[in-house]
């Protein structure tokens, strides 16, 4: 249960907290929930336990956010305005995997057959008095990633 704003953020800095080392594999994980369940600001902490200090605004209408922190490439994609996925050829996502780079995809099922698949699956909800998160890992470093944030949360 995530009680607000602040606990959301928490959780994604907790999450980052849990990354593997930077020089490690490319990471995709798929932040899924409905409008104003807590996606962006769960980057927002994510980016902030790595490190980030400024600003982390809602990829919304650019699409993509890049960020350059702790020695590795964050992306922050929100596809909610994708029309089909098919657009996601024009966003340089092939170019967006390196090493120790981190793919967090708001809306992932508007890039439903384009995108790669994910290492993490995010599910925010709103309910009554709060946030829930749940998650499930679909690879092995995802399972290596959820592992690491559930002993971090115990």
């Amino acid at each position: 249960m995530l009680q607000d704003a602040a606990a959301t953020e928490t959780a994604g800095a907790t999450l980052a907290n849990a990354l593997p080392r930077a020089d490690g594999e490319a990471l995709r994980i798929f932040l899924c929930g409905e409008l104003g369940a807590g996606k962006t600001t769960f980057t927002r902490g994510f980016l902030r336990g790595l490190g980030y200090a400024g600003r982390v605004p809602s990829p919304t209408y650019t699409l993509v956010e890049p960020y350059e922190v702790a020695g590795r490439q964050v992306w922050h994609l929100d596809l909610y305005r994708l029309g089909d996925g098919a657009e996601l050829e024009y966003l340089g996502l092939d170019e967006m995997g390196g090493a120790g780079s981190v793919l967090l995809i708001e809306w992932p099922e508007r890039g439903a057959g384009y995108l790669p698949s994910e290492d993490l699956s995010l599910v925010l909800k709103v309910v009554s008095n709060g946030r829930s998160l749940s998650m499930s890992a679909r690879t092995p470093p995802g399972e290596v990633l959820m592992e690491a944030f559930q002993s971090r949360i115990d």
